[in-house]
């Protein structure tokens, strides 16, 4: 008896070894933040990353269309790129849209970003995934308050998607909705899917009326019922990092001391939200300037975020999109741009241990996609240079990973 005890004992710590191997594998596969380091698999996690907005909408179009989303993957692969920012939100009475009306979603387009997420999982390129957008592009903020109006709810003004109790229902039903999603392709629910890095609350943020506390209210309030359904993903905002007037010192450093109701500090010392994020267009913000000033401004941008996310907010920064319109195409003017951003973010990453977790450029393409064209798109296989660029980013990137301690 007393040897089959034994026996039994020591099956019984074998097996929950393999238990605790199994979780400890599991914890491993999904991006996490850990003081203000991204973490992956025990290593610091600094990458090269890209947008691609486009993904869901083009497999969803023509099944013949849905190799451009492969394609995009396996040359930003090549090229070192492993995070894409993209979303999962297209909100209206559009064909292409994913949800058509509050709680009615077309199967065919969910079907669509089902296959996104699995070609992203086949090329390793970790997904940062919007909720909705701010603007009325692809539905967003201004589509939920119309449904509203359209169920005989009364509203005032855009603002009151931040407060109406059945347009933020309409909000939680999406996030639902998305993020307990069983993908067709791999058969892993979404919240389950190490392929997603992170859930954003949603793209650009913004009050009408600049009403910071609105805001802030429901940040903390869908903060929270993320990560209710969630534990295992990072959220964020999806923030351009616009300073407001709880912040008087910082907002020298927005363009034209503009505000938009956000704060960037108190919005994400909210404890849900696990990384800063920041978006960067000197171009568009400031106007009338030579490339010399722009770049001066960029610099003091990302410097007041980067202190201000290591030292108060105590998190990881992402510069999460910036780029050159070049409608022109002056490719040799985006590049510049470019080359002068990824020298500084390197040079800021290095210097913060990987405090700076990387930067993501707007945008990739695939050819043929005149359509989707903003003057921002990149085609890597058309832009060997700028492909250069950036496949050089991603090794000096990727040159940074260290080991963590636990």
């Amino acid at each position: 008896m007393a040897r089959i005890r034994k026996n039994n004992c020591v099956w019984g710590l074998f097996f929950l070894s393999l238990i605790f191997v199994g979780e400890s594998q599991v914890s491993n596969q999904f991006v996490e933040t850990r003081n203000t380091q991204f973490v992956f698999n025990g290593s610091s996690f600094v990458f090269n990353g890209f947008n691609s907005y486009w993904m869901m909408i083009v497999a969803a179009s023509d099944k013949s269309e849905m190799s451009k989303i492969s394609k995009v993957f396996a040359e930003a692969s090549e090229a070192g790129l492993n995070v894409c920012r993209t979303m999962a939100y297209y909100d209206g009475s559009n064909p292409l849209a994913l949800q058509t009306s509050p709680g009615v979603y077309n199967e065919n387009v969910f079907q669509a970003l089902d296959f996104v997420v699995s070609e992203a999982g086949k090329y390793n390129i970790k997904l940062i995934m919007s909720l909705i957008n701010n603007y009325k592009d692809l539905g967003g903020r201004p589509q939920y308050v119309q449904w509203a109006r359209n169920a005989g709810i009364k509203i005032t003004n855009d603002d009151d998607f931040y407060t109406n109790a059945v347009i933020r229902g309409y909000y939680m039903n999406h996030v639902k909705k998305v993020l307990t999603r069983a993908n067709t392709i791999t058969k892993i629910e979404y919240q389950e899917d190490p392929t997603i890095m992170a859930w954003e609350l949603m793209n650009e943020p913004r009050s009408e009326y600049q009403n910071a506390k609105l805001l802030q209210g429901w940040i903390e309030e869908m903060a929270a019922y993320v990560k209710s359904i969630d534990k295992k993903h990072l959220l964020s905002i999806g923030m351009e990092g616009f300073y407001g007037n709880e912040t008087p010192d910082r907002k020298q450093y927005n363009p034209g001391n503009y505000t938009v109701g956000t704060e960037f500090i108190k919005n994400h010392l909210v404890k849900e939200i696990d990384f800063t994020t920041i978006h960067a267009y000197p171009d568009n913000w400031v106007q009338g300037k030579s490339d010399k000033e722009r770049i001066v401004f960029l610099q003091r941008w990302i410097d007041s975020h980067m202190n201000d996310s290591m030292t108060i907010v105590k998190k990881p920064l992402i510069v999460e999109e910036f780029g050159r319109n070049i409608k022109g195409n002056n490719v040799e003017s985006r590049d510049s741009l470019m080359s002068d951003v990824y020298s500084y973010i390197y040079e800021i990453a290095k210097n913060s241990n990987g405090g700076l977790g990387g930067a993501m450029v707007w945008q990739i393409m695939s050819e043929g996609m005149e359509s989707y064209g903003d003057g921002y798109e990149i085609v890597l296989s058309q832009s060997p240079s700028t492909t250069k660029i950036i496949r050089d980013q991603s090794t000096r990137m990727v040159a940074l990973k260290h080991p963590v301690a636990t």
